[in-house]
């Protein structure tokens, strides 16, 4: 018998995804047959015709293997470093947590393939030709339907209606392994070049499993029309494009390797990022330098009717510096259904939603910020697909729920009394994806690979993971899909580890509210979840307000205005539990009049009585507090947009527009106290590694007299934060004991009582501060926070 020769091939997905070397690692001998020592086979670098580079490697087997089954891998050099495991998904078994393929020998020469990132296979691809125009391929994932055809639209509507009006040119499609069909130049010669196709509108004609016909858009899609929220829903439309609502409307073919960029009209990418960063103002780069500013764009626009723009975000870039942040946090801003308002309802994650200015804009955004030295963070969902994303993910090849191809479905229509019984609910606004299907998890996988690679974004905050690895339960009953979360575990896990070997100082932050402590352990050379930290809402649920919650809501119980004890012990778990790899906040989006009972900070520090005279003055003192403990505590500190200049109104997912407030106007007005407070904040913050360390050490916790004092160091120095909410000020002196403070000198550097911020001007001066024995006493404002620098 002849040996069998196999052909194992790497594939990173992207050019701009650089390997070394990369290096095969199989579990056969030098002769090709089982051994439990694993072989390394160097593989080598191959330019494919159409796509990204690859790695290949050959191996021959001995003829008595044909029938083994054999495992394999690949370890790379890369960014993630040397001789790193790069396989980043887990077997397709719920109990296993190997990340090894496998395959059984035949007679037949085969190929082994593993795909870091999809990003070279589906969507439109540039097709390299050396003899003339670069071509150009069509694919799409549609594993369960009969027919695709891909359809050229008429850039006048930019919609083709369910009885084909608008489609231009219809071009028949090829079914290939996978479930993928595919259509391109050299097939298809009436596909012309890929230059000649940038700006197209395109959607693909899909003919069910049950011979039904559909159009749909291109998940992988980089744009869809349309700026507005008109949805057609299959009827004859003869509107401008910008009036249609994205996910409703027609694909359209767009070349990442070129930026529109202002005066400058079209230019190269490489030329529109050489001057991206200022050496002067270097980007931080680990999770405990960051000041993060959560910013939704929609809420810009001050100047103008409608939703604001990554031209408005631009702009603001201006008063990111003047605050003194040095990352930035969006809301999501991919293509999203229009009714959703804040983004959460993506329906295409590679697309920048066109309302807010598209992919382009956001390099724009992303570069100003780079120029300032602040990192760009977008917060994405993948906890849930939109239960009504028609001519998107929804029913897309088939009407059978159990073939709804992103969708997660257990069991049969028939075992339910209503079909939709057998989707899984996990506490969001939509349905669970269905994270055991490798085609589903590299939507997500492959879209922030874009995302990091092509639009230069520093990291990620992933909406509540929680519903992805904990909440899933039947829609029927309620029961727990113990197979959903378990591969929702290992679709995170995939997520972080193929996000490390891309960019290993990616900023990864993950919603959740579990506790479970493998979230923030290491993923890539480990088995835990491998994001940098968690938010931690029982910060602000104690430290601010949290309805009918059992927290110590210190901001709100203040707020009543009596001497009434506050459980300063409850916030002080908190706040040493700050340390451990948490985002901590007193304001985020859902926290400032979205949740039940929520408002802004400055609102509910006086329990919603007017900001007028004194009442203004006190809440300003308690908004100045509640920002001291979150930007001096050792969690990574965030703030949401508006409450530097102490904005108001409520900010809610459906009519933020009509609350909308004059951030700029605000810090020259009414705000300026704030603003001035809270840029001297930052600047504190920002400039000693001790508060960006993650040591501290609560000391001091007085319910009744409404004091707590902790401990922030590092090796370069030590500080002493104390903070009061007493509606009376120390002026001879509060003391402080603690072992820390044996034999200790001290002096103030930092006092929100200060004049310029609105306060009463009650210090300790320029005086060292000295101890006796092991306490200390500290002069102290109503309702302010001192913080002493060791000397």
């Amino acid at each position: 018998m002849r040996t069998q020769t196999v052909t194992f091939e790497y594939h990173p997905g992207r050019a701009d995804i650089r390997f070394s070397a990369v290096r095969l690692w199989g579990s056969w001998d030098q002769h090709g047959v089982p051994s439990a020592n694993w072989t390394c086979t160097n593989m080598v670098e191959v330019q494919a015709a159409a796509g990204a580079k690859y790695w290949q490697a050959t191996v021959e087997f001995a003829p008595e293997s044909v029938g083994s089954t054999f495992r394999w891998g690949a370890k790379a050099d890369g960014p993630a470093g040397d001789d790193v495991w790069a396989i980043a998904a887990e077997v397709d078994d719920e109990s296993c947590t190997d990340r090894v393929l496998s395959f059984a020998l035949d007679v037949r020469q085969s190929t082994q393939i593993y795909r870091l990132t999809w990003c070279d296979l589906l969507g439109v691809q540039r097709q390299q030709r050396a003899d003339t125009a670069d071509g150009i391929v069509f694919s799409a994932w549609a594993p369960n339907a009969r027919n695709v055809s891909l359809v050229l639209a008429d850039p006048k509507t930019g919609y083709v209606s369910d009885d084909g009006t608008g489609a231009l040119n219809t071009i028949a499609m090829e079914k290939e392994d996978g479930g993928i069909w595919r259509v391109g130049s050299v097939t298809s010669p009436s596909l012309q070049s890929f230059e000649a196709l940038v700006g197209r509108p395109y959607m693909f004609e899909i003919v069910k499993d049950d011979g039904t016909n559909a159009f749909r858009s291109d998940i992988w899609s980089l744009m869809q029309i349309g700026a507005g929220d008109f949805d057609p829903q299959g009827a004859h439309y003869a509107g401008p494009p910008q009036a249609l609502d994205g996910p409703k409307s027609c694909s359209v073919v767009c070349d990442p390797s070129r930026v529109t960029s202002g005066p400058a009209g079209e230019v190269e990418a490489g030329r529109f990022w050489a001057d991206e960063f200022d050496e002067t103002r270097p980007l931080p780069n680990r999770i405990e330098d960051l000041v993060i500013y959560e910013l939704h764009v929609g809420a810009l626009g001050f100047a103008h009717a409608g939703p604001g723009t990554l031209d408005d975000a631009a702009a603001f870039v201006d008063h990111l510096v003047s605050v003194g942040v040095n990352a930035v946090e969006l809301l999501p801003i991919a293509e999203f259904d229009k009714e959703a308002n804040w983004g959460y309802g993506t329906s295409h994650f590679f697309a920048i939603d066109q309302a807010a200015g598209g992919t382009d804009r956001i390099k724009k955004f992303v570069k100003a910020c780079h120029r300032q030295g602040i990192a760009v963070i977008l917060d994405v969902c993948y906890n849930h697909l939109d239960a009504d994303a028609e001519r998107a993910e929804w029913a897309y090849d088939s009407n059978d729920p159990t073939r709804n191809i992103y969708y997660w479905y257990e069991g049969n229509p028939a075992d339910y009394a209503n079909p939709s019984g057998g989707y899984i609910d996990n506490l969001s606004s939509g349905w669970a994806p269905r994270f055991d299907v490798e085609a589903v998890r590299q939507l997500f996988i492959s879209s922030a690979a874009f995302l990091v690679s092509v639009c230069h974004v520093d990291g990620f905050r992933l909406d509540q993971t929680s519903s992805i690895h904990q909440y899933p339960t039947l829609h029927a009953n309620g029961q727990p899909a113990g197979r959903a979360a378990a591969f929702g575990v290992k679709f995170l896990k995939q997520w972080t580890r193929t996000m490390r070997l891309i960019k290993p100082n990616l900023f990864l932050c993950a919603e959740d509210y579990s506790g479970w402590s493998a979230l923030t352990e290491p993923s890539l050379a480990g088995n835990g979840l491998g994001f940098d930290a968690t938010w931690f809402a029982d910060f602000h649920h104690n430290l601010v307000e949290f309805k009918d919650g059992p927290q110590a809501q210190l901001v709100k119980m203040a707020g009543y205005g009596d001497d009434r004890p506050l459980s300063m012990t409850s916030f002080a778990g908190a706040l040493g539990a700050s340390g451990t790899a948490k985002v901590v906040y007193n304001e985020s989006h859902d926290d400032v009049g979205n949740r039940d009972g929520s408002a802004r900070t400055i609102v509910t520090a006086v329990n919603g009585a007017p900001l007028i005279g004194a009442t203004r003055v006190w809440a300003e003192a308690r908004v100045r507090f509640a920002a001291a403990m979150t930007l001096l505590s050792a969690g990574t500190p965030m703030f949401f947009m508006g409450e530097e200049v102490g904005a108001a109104k409520p900010y809610r997912y459906n009519d933020f527009l009509d609350n909308r407030e004059d951030i700029a106007g605000l810090a020259a007005g009414s705000g300026t106290r704030l603003f001035a407070f809270y840029t001297a904040l930052v600047g504190l913050s920002v400039k000693h590694g001790a508060f960006r360390s993650r040591s501290i050490e609560v000391s001091v916790i007085h319910d009744i007299n409404r004091i707590i004092a902790f401990h922030r160091w590092d090796d370069a120095g030590e500080f002493l934060v104390i903070g009061s909410l007493g509606n009376a000020p120390y002026e001879s002196g509060y003391w402080l004991t603690g072992d820390r403070l044996r034999n200790t000198s001290w002096r103030e550097v930092f006092n929100s009582d200060a004049i310029e911020y609105g306060g009463q001007n009650v210090s300790n001066g320029t005086a060292q501060l000295r101890s006796t024995g092991d306490a200390l006493n500290v002069v102290l404002p109503a309702c302010a926070v001192v913080v002493l620098q060791r000397t």
